[in-house]
């Protein structure tokens, strides 16, 4: 059996997706080799992971893009053409026409755009409901991010449950490995001289990031002279007025802007405690890559994020300053109970890793083929 996955979003600017495109791809090529597993657009290499850049040169990203555009082109049947020999298709939103001849699957990552379109782009909104709807037509069966992923697509979409298999992502075990000269090394290069607390993500709407520095000013004066605030993760969409926040000096607010993938588990080792009131997720990547790291977190209590966090987190209302000030404060004067989280959290990390998302994306493949 041979599986073809889209891989588009490699080319892109992207964060969670492309963050679990490149991991399981090559938790795929591990457990299966690269013969049984391809990725499209014409993809033999997928480097190293920039969510800020392709891993092809400038001539390769847009021939490549191009092609895409070209096979998007509505009745167009290249795709059928080209890869004759594959048994599946594992489609991505940026396959707007993808083959007829070759049996589909595909991820669902989480149902924001139908919940809280306010919170997207309304391109992004078309299609990604767009590509809910051709798996719901002509996915052989659907990967989802979590059950609560497959509970809303069952409920917002009208997907047939039984074609929908819960395939949890995985993280990557620099999270486990960190040592005590990786996190001073992190925080010489970006000059991390206090104590801090971290949330990482990119700025936008959907991540709360504008009341999380509401909660964090109605710290007390000696926990805020204590801790920094540090704000990882690049401009969104429609984030300008708290980027300005973010970069007007706030005191003891850092934003640190993009950071290498090579950074971000030495960054979130080193935190004391980590900090996620995103409005809505279908999974929660920072979330489980904070609890590998054995760091206290404190995350939303909606969406899948209790089901990721388990007992690992102290969850609150992300609409609730009181409640995100209140769990700030607890957990960073309480030493005791920020040790308990972080070793709890490490034992619920282990649900999560790449080679047992691997495998069970394996079995669904055969499911589907067959």
């Amino acid at each position: 059996m041979r599986v073809l996955i889209d891989g588009t979003s490699l080319l892109l600017r992207s964060a969670g997706v492309k963050n679990y495109v490149y991991y399981w791809i090559r938790a795929l090529w591990k457990a299966a080799g690269r013969e049984a597993v391809g990725v499209y657009p014409f993809l033999d290499s997928i480097g190293g992971l920039s969510h800020e850049r392709s891993p092809l040169g400038l001539a390769g990203t847009w021939a490549r893009i191009g092609w895409v555009l070209f096979s998007n082109i509505r009745g167009n049947p290249v795709l059928d053409f080209t890869i004759r020999g594959v048994d599946l298709f594992h489609a991505s939103l940026h396959a707007a026409n993808p083959p007829r001849s070759i049996p589909l699957t595909g991820t669902l990552h989480d149902f924001t755009c139908s919940l809280m379109p306010e919170t997207h782009t309304a391109g992004n909104v078309a299609a990604t409901l767009r590509y809910s709807e051709l798996l719901k037509k002509r996915g052989r069966r659907v990967i989802a991010a979590s059950a609560q992923t497959k509970s809303d697509a069952v409920r917002l979409m009208g997907f047939d449950p039984d074609r929908i298999d819960v395939i949890y992502h995985g993280v990557d075990d620099a999270y486990r490995n960190v040592t005590s000269d990786d996190v001073s090394r992190v925080r010489a290069v970006y000059g991390l001289t206090k104590p801090y607390i971290l949330f990482v993500g990119t700025i936008e709407p959907r991540k709360n990031v504008g009341l999380l520095l509401d909660a964090y000013a109605q710290l007390r004066r000696s926990t805020r002279d204590e801790f920094d605030m540090v704000v990882v993760g690049p401009k969104g969409w429609s984030s300008e007025a708290v980027i300005a926040r973010l970069n007007s000096g706030l005191q003891g607010v850092r934003h640190l802007g993009y950071v290498p993938e090579q950074d971000l588990p030495a960054l979130t080792a080193g935190s004391a405690v980590f900090i996620y009131p995103s409005l809505y997720e279908g999974f929660g990547f920072p979330v489980a890559q904070a609890m590998a790291a054995g760091v206290p977190v404190i995350t939303s209590n909606v969406s899948s994020l209790p089901e990721i966090a388990g007992d690992a987190a102290v969850l609150i209302d992300p609409r609730s300053i009181t409640e995100m000030t209140a769990a700030l404060e607890r957990v960073l004067l309480a030493p005791s109970l920020a040790k308990d989280l972080g070793a709890r959290g490490r034992t619920r990390a282990a649900h999560f890793t790449w080679d047992r998302c691997a495998k069970e994306s394996l079995v669904f493949f055969e499911r589907a083929a067959n």
